[in-house]
């Protein structure tokens, strides 16, 4: 029997565990915590099936000075970090041009198409259907003319890659949402991407699920990952664990445990918070308030609130501006009741500067894999990549090519 240690307790950890053990692998997941409670815990909770398109940087001059003078709450940066975030940005930036941006969705796109069947079943393996709501979510617009420009994409997506939408004026809007101002252009309704009531309760019961299937969880710490004469060993609660093959899916703390072994992969680190709402009017979907830089939904504390992206140091202090801005956004929409937390919940999203995961073999290091990097889609991605990161390293023919997510080209 092939063994694994994976390492990294969230969506794309234990995902990729699930993946391995289904094959007959003897799997080990090792985190410093339980599983789900990093970034995987702080997400917006919805399974995109819409996202076909990774972010690109912007490159026009009038969207950079915006973010440059913070007015913008898409955006927001630390003077005293951005010094570490120079070089990944100038290849975000160099990636973001339109042909290469467009080398990217390709590829992405291809990774989207399996990201709710790959849920799904997991979802009914693990019994966890009552998380689960496949009725989309709607995009909001308070401007006529970004209104007009989101229904021209949606169109182009849904000719393009089949993702199915409905464009709500804004007297349909406010016949969905009674709760909203009834004053708004109008939202595009997103069909086929499902919602969570709670994300960490998702993570939670897939880790279940790789446990009842056989696979081990326990308390251990990634940084002592070292090269054995036979494969790998890392010291966990339970002692030292050794195994021919190790998968790093730590998130954003994936390049500080590789650079050990001779990797350099950047990334831009992009902080979100959140915050639950409740006394409030309750929504019924999810909304994104995009020219606010934010997304609001139900869940089963409340009202989230997640917020953009925040470049600043990973261990800085929580500077909660992007969520205090959005909180007055949203606001003006609803009633939110009264905060839940004392504060807020923060993370970090692991981009990579060319929008790609990275999934793969270290190119030096035999049984070193890798599966990270996946932005702001992590929680919709990890069953997918999880499945064709199993693939490969059982031998199997994997559903896609996986040549554009290679660990190498960096």
């Amino acid at each position: 029997m092939q063994s694994a240690i994976v390492l990294g307790g969230g969506m794309i950890g234990v995902s990729a565990a699930l993946h391995l053990r289904q094959r007959g692998w003897a799997v080990t997941l090792v985190d410093r915590r339980e599983p789900g409670r990093e970034t995987s815990y702080g997400n917006a909770g919805m399974i995109q099936a819409e996202a076909v398109r990774p972010y690109p940087m912007p490159r026009d001059l009038a969207s950079l000075l915006k973010i440059a003078t913070g007015r913008t709450n898409d955006v927001r940066y630390s003077l005293s970090s951005l010094h570490l975030h120079i070089e990944p940005l100038l290849r975000y930036w160099w990636h973001s041009a339109p042909k290469r941006h467009r080398e990217a969705i390709d590829a992405w796109a291809r990774l989207i198409a399996y990201a709710t069947s790959e849920h799904d079943i997991l979802i009914r393996e693990a019994h966890a259907d009552n998380l689960i709501r496949r009725a989309g979510y709607r995009h909001l617009h308070r401007d006529p003319v970004s209104f007009d420009q989101a229904i021209k994409a949606a169109e182009d997506d849904e000719r393009e890659f089949g993702v199915r939408f409905r464009a709500l004026s804004g007297a349909e809007l406010a016949k969905a949402e009674p709760i909203l101002r009834d004053d708004l252009p109008g939202a595009i309704h997103w069909l086929d991407t499902w919602t969570v009531s709670d994300p960490g309760a998702l993570v939670t019961a897939y880790a279940e699920l790789l446990e009842r299937l056989g696979g081990s969880i326990v308390l251990g710490d990634a940084q002592s990952l070292q090269q054995t004469a036979t494969g790998w060993s890392v010291n966990t609660d339970k002692g030292r664990i050794d195994a021919p093959h190790a998968v790093v899916t730590l998130g954003p703390w994936s390049p500080d445990l590789l650079t050990k072994f001779g990797y350099r992969i950047p990334l831009v680190r992009k902080r979100g918070y959140h915050m639950h709402y409740a006394g409030g009017a309750s929504l019924d979907l999810p909304l994104v308030d995009k020219g606010n830089g934010y997304a609001m939904g139900p869940m089963a504390k409340g009202i989230r609130i997640t917020t953009g992206a925040e470049l600043t140091g990973m261990d800085a202090l929580a500077t909660p501006v992007q969520l205090a801005s959005a909180e007055a956004s949203a606001r003006e929409l609803i009633d939110l009741g009264q905060r839940v937390e004392p504060d807020p919940w923060f993370g970090t999203r692991p981009c990579t500067p060319d929008m790609l995961p990275v999934l793969g073999q270290a190119p030096r290091h035999p049984g070193l894999w890798m599966n990270f990097g996946h932005g702001h889609q992590g929680f919709t991605l990890g069953p997918a990549t999880g499945r064709l990161l199993a693939e490969i390293m059982s031998g199997e023919t994997p559903a896609i090519d996986p040549a554009p997510y290679r660990p190498e080209r960096f």
